[in-house]
């Protein structure tokens, strides 16, 4: 997908900012049933045409609206993924601006993770 020179730019400012994890990292832990909140940032309809098995939805437009109540643990083990990283990496950044401290962004996004033959439900 084509992005604007500006969003580029901010997402990358973003990506320096937080911490990245892989599609096999989070395909791995998931197998493992390891405990973590899995949350896609992406739009309602693209939650709706496919997603990660145990994602939850919190759209990148209420995010940090609802996360509070969703997530109140500041604490929590958080792993934002959207369409290929860009929307997940500023919505790591926004909620370590929120006080959240183990939040990560998932690098590659659905994309990567269909591309790679990962589970989706």
């Amino acid at each position: 997908m084509d992005h604007s020179p500006r969003f580029e730019k901010l997402c990358a400012e973003a990506r320096a900012n937080v911490t990245e994890i892989s599609t096999e990292e989070v395909a791995e832990r998931i197998a493992k049933g390891s405990s973590f909140a899995l949350v896609d940032v992406r739009e309602e309809s693209e939650f709706a045409r496919g997603r990660i098995k145990t994602a939850r939805h919190m759209g990148r437009g209420i995010l940090e609206r609802d996360i509070e109540k969703a997530i109140p643990d500041l604490d929590a083990d958080v792993v934002l993924y959207c369409g290929g990283g860009f929307r997940s990496a500023l919505s790591a950044e926004s909620l370590q601006k929120m006080g959240y401290r183990n939040v990560r962004s998932m690098a590659g996004g659905w994309r990567e993770w269909k591309e790679k033959g990962l589970p989706t439900e």
